[in-house]
């Protein structure tokens, strides 16, 4: 039999404190649940505002931010705190934190981007994807951006390098703000229309498409890898490319690529953003003061518990797993709640609160 209609559930608060560090979609998706099992949970975030990408990184006509505030407010209800200009590491010890509370999960993201090493990328008018996209958030917020600060696309020849949402978003925001012309370069060849062998279900597809971005109007070039950003003075006019012939096996999986002989020629830009992918989270005074290991892909180590070497300090989303999807990352922070609400559990079942901040036996 179901619960009558207007039934609120009393949830029997444990005394346990949780400090979630970043308010991303892995950092509230953790806070809310942990919240759910009666724990006190508080966010801590570096920036003025709850929210991480999903209030920099994604463009208001794709997610409007009332939509996302009406979340938060149900968070705050549910009795989750928010913390903002707070820079752990910095403004407090992450040390200070094991000691304080009992369990800490680290949901930083992973914010530092790739770059293109080449000739010519000291030039202004090269630019990472992310600062362009948190700038207008900022304005349509009401913020002021400083003059020297500011990158706009107004009246400007923009190029963006790279595929993925971000890139697409750069597409949309520089159109809505008056660029002159937009043209989006790949060095991928065009993707095939359906699934290929290597690319089966549930895989995510890995097809041609379109998103709203491109539909509102943008060139799109194939098969271009850029060698060069030229300039006069200071200052960007354009890119030296070459067309690549990509070979690959019959089953679709990757190939190899080499540059066609005399395919050299520039495009015109004024503006160019850097949408290559982001390497891994930042290895700043946080993660150094609390001495944790990273992977291969210099991510946050963890266990199959999602914690880190250190007993009660957890890591989810981008930050242990790299850059992915927003319903990867909430995903991931649904599962660490549960880990670390079965962690506590644990403690609690063997006797008492020990220091955190304790590296786990090794069988």
């Amino acid at each position: 039999m179901g619960k009558p209609t207007g039934f609120l559930e009393i949830i029997r608060q444990t005394g346990r404190r949780i400090a979630v560090i970043g308010s991303g979609p892995a950092g509230l998706a953790a806070a809310q649940q942990l919240a759910r099992k009666g724990h006190d949970v508080i966010v801590l975030e570096k920036d003025d505002r709850i929210g991480g990408m999903l209030r920099y990184g994604i463009p208001d006509y794709k997610l409007e931010k009332w939509v996302f505030d009406r979340r938060l407010e149900q968070l705050q209800a549910e009795g989750v705190v928010f913390e903002t200009s707070v820079n752990v590491g910095i403004d407090i010890s992450g040390k200070y934190l094991s000691r304080t509370f009992d369990a800490v999960i680290i949901c930083i993201g992973a914010q530092v981007p790739r770059d293109l090493e080449i000739p010519g990328r000291e030039l202004k008018g090269v630019n990472f994807a992310i600062p362009f996209l948190v700038q207008q958030y900022r304005r349509n917020a009401g913020d002021v951006i400083p003059e020297d600060e500011a990158i706009t696309a107004n009246g400007k020849h923009v190029v963006v390098i790279g595929g993925g949402d971000t890139g697409s978003d750069c597409i949309g925001t520089s159109i809505r703000q008056g660029a002159a012309s937009v043209t989006h370069i790949y060095y991928q060849d065009v993707p095939p229309k359906e699934r290929p062998l290597c690319n089966p279900w549930p895989e995510r597809p890995k097809i041609f498409k379109t998103s709203s971005s491109q539909e509102e109007g943008c060139k799109r070039i194939w098969k271009y890898q850029t060698k060069e950003f030229v300039g006069e003075g200071d200052w960007l006019t354009g890119l030296k490319v070459v067309e690549l012939v990509w070979t690959r096996p019959s089953d679709g999986s990757r190939g190899t690529f080499t540059e066609k002989p005399n395919s050299e020629k520039i495009i015109r830009a004024d503006l160019v953003f850097l949408s290559i992918g982001f390497q891994h989270c930042e290895h700043g005074p946080l993660l150094a003061d609390l001495k944790l290991e990273y992977n291969k892909r210099g991510n946050i180590k963890i266990d199959e518990n999602m914690m880190t070497r250190f007993s009660g300090i957890f890591a989810a989303g981008d930050a242990e797993v790299g850059a992915t999807l927003v319903v990867d990352a909430i995903f991931r922070g649904r599962q660490v709640a549960e880990k670390v609400d079965q962690y506590l559990i644990s403690e609690k079942t063997l006797g008492g609160k020990y220091s955190i901040f304790k590296p786990k036996r090794v069988c």
